[in-house]
């Protein structure tokens, strides 16, 4: 027997290690497919060694982005169920893609966010090409270490970080922009917390408007369809805003009658959410109507399936915004390296080829089919259980948060959002059932009160008899009886002591990973910036 165990545990070691092997191997044949075509097809340009080794930096970039920031879009859909981990991957790693290559823009900021002055670097445009090259490699290095930790950490805040850090070696403390590092460290309190405030009200308005109703499907017919549709407006809105930033100048001049901005205005993208959303509540309406003479069960469990459909649409388009966005973590660096060698200077903005963009959105959606399901689970079911309808309410924070935030001018972070978010759900189940838990508890301490004043009357009956000097055949009897019934109760305490201690336990958030995410959070810049120090420091002293 136990060598039919060892051996099942060796062919599925083997089994395991053969996966790894693979996932490694096509990791690397992308990587090395990216080097040598960049090599091979910049020969003649000065340097093009330093741009074939940036773009495979960058390729890895982008396929830990990948592996860890994507997980936040499709995990709360895979955790409650509403898609299967394979649906999930291949939804987010096209929408991923496409939101790269058709929305991902012709000009990126090359130093994310302003974190540092590049006036500083004067014309020393070797010394900004090492610091890009160090900052790719930090954060892709860091972004592979939380990968592995399961910690969703933000790719935004490890490329700040790994770009501080080798500015800093490069040029000094002096280059640093600190009042927007300040901005990033409040966005470290800021986005969690706004995220977990607004999944959590959306949570409880549906538990309030539909779950603690007695006709769980009427409600739901009149309040599914209004919640649908504001997901709609808010993810129109969003994805104009986020998602079509970059290529708004091009759709201006194709039509006219838009106001003629450099990016899309939030009336704009309002209205055009309004539009959307009420065509989704007319189309949701009919839809509903017909699954309530479907036989949908009068329960949490019935409900739930009418979030399904909305939240694989939530997933595919927060992949898509995502991948507009935040490739510039992956070639913005890139292109600012291909700028510097293409032109011999430094430039504030720059040109992105198509193979640069296409490697960040290729990298991106490789990462994520080869290691994204660790990320995926970690988000989806080892923070809190998530149904449908919780994951839906951090979907719609994820989205609305953004919103908020870009127009009040908060710094926020879309990993943290989602975290957030699915934290916020998980509190606030631990609160709404706290009061029914607290009655229970109180219960089982009368329950165990009333116990341990039995057993304290029946060890006091026994100790009466056995001191008794004359006894009869009665008494033993009596005494017999009264150690059976103590060693009764007794096992009755054990039992109601556990149910309280159980009970006085019951968390609906693991504090476990809570502690480490937020860990992760606040390391990310300091160590992204220290790794790309040292980094930095070694490409120089190879260099010279």
């Amino acid at each position: 027997m136990e060598i039919s165990t060892v051996k099942r545990m060796e062919t599925e070691a083997l089994k395991s290690s053969s996966i790894d092997f693979r996932r490694l191997g096509l990791a690397l044949l992308f990587m090395v497919m990216v080097l040598i075509y960049n090599y091979l097809s910049s020969g003649s340009i000065p340097n093009n060694v330093f741009l074939a080794i940036a773009a495979l930096f960058g390729a890895y970039m982008a396929m830990n982005i990948g592996a860890n920031d994507v997980a936040n879009n499709v995990g709360p859909a895979v955790g409650s169920k509403a898609l299967t981990m394979g649906g999930a991957i291949a939804i987010a790693a096209v929408f991923e893609a496409s939101g790269a290559l058709i929305a991902g823009g012709d000009v990126v900021k090359t130093i994310k966010k302003g974190i540092i002055d590049i006036a500083a670097f004067g014309s020393h445009t070797d010394s900004f090409i090492w610091t890009m090259m160090a900052a790719l490699l930090a954060a892709a290095v860091w972004l592979n270490f939380a990968t592995m930790a399961k910690a969703p950490v933000s790719t935004t805040h490890s490329i700040v970080g790994g770009v501080m850090g080798a500015g800093i070696a490069a040029a000094g403390f002096s280059i640093v922009a600190w009042g927007t590092m300040l901005k990033i460290i409040a966005s470290w309190i800021i986005s969690p917390i706004l995220g977990g405030i607004i999944a959590a009200l959306f949570l409880f308005s549906i538990k309030k408007t539909i779950i603690f109703k007695e006709d769980k499907i009427q409600a739901a017919a009149i309040w599914v369809p209004i919640f649908v549709s504001i997901m709609a407006w808010a993810f129109i809105t969003y994805l104009t805003l986020k998602g079509f930033n970059n290529v708004w100048a091009h759709i201006v001049h194709t039509l006219t009658f838009l106001p003629q901005t450099s990016k899309p205005p939030f009336s704009i993208a309002a209205l055009l959410g309004f539009i959307v959303a009420g065509l989704v509540y007319i189309f949701v309406k009919k839809q509903i109507q017909k699954k309530v003479h479907s036989h949908i069960e009068n329960s949490r469990n019935g409900i739930n399936v009418l979030f399904t459909i909305p939240l694989i649409f939530s997933a595919a388009l927060l992949s898509f915004a995502h991948g507009a966005n935040d490739v510039a973590n992956a070639i913005g660096p890139l292109a600012a390296i291909n700028d510097a060698i293409m032109t011999g200077g430094i430039s504030s903005k720059a040109g992105i080829p198509f193979w640069v963009m296409a490697i960040g959105a290729l990298g991106i959606a490789l990462g994520l089919a080869l290691y994204g399901p660790k990320l995926i689970r970690t988000v989806g079911s080892e923070i809190t259980e998530l149904d449908q309808m919780r994951a839906f309410s951090i979907a719609m924070a994820a989205s609305i948060t953004v919103i908020i935030a870009s127009q009040l001018g908060l710094p926020v972070s879309s990993t943290h959002i989602a975290i957030g978010g699915i934290f916020g759900v998980g509190f606030l189940r631990e609160y709404l059932e706290s009061s029914s838990m607290k009655e229970i508890i109180a219960t089982d301490k009368e329950i165990l009160h009333d116990e341990k004043k039995l057993l304290k009357s029946l060890i006091s009956d026994l100790k009466n008899l056995q001191a008794k000097e004359e006894k009869n055949k009665s008494d033993y009897e009596k005494i017999v009886s009264l150690y059976e019934m103590i060693d009764v109760e007794e096992s009755k305490i054990k039992v109601v002591k556990k149910l309280v201690k159980n009970a006085e336990k019951v968390k609906y958030v693991k504090r476990d990973a809570l502690k480490k995410i937020v860990a992760a959070w606040i390391i990310t810049v300091p160590a992204a910036a220290i790794l790309s120090a040292a980094i930095y420091f070694m490409i120089k002293g190879i260099v010279l």
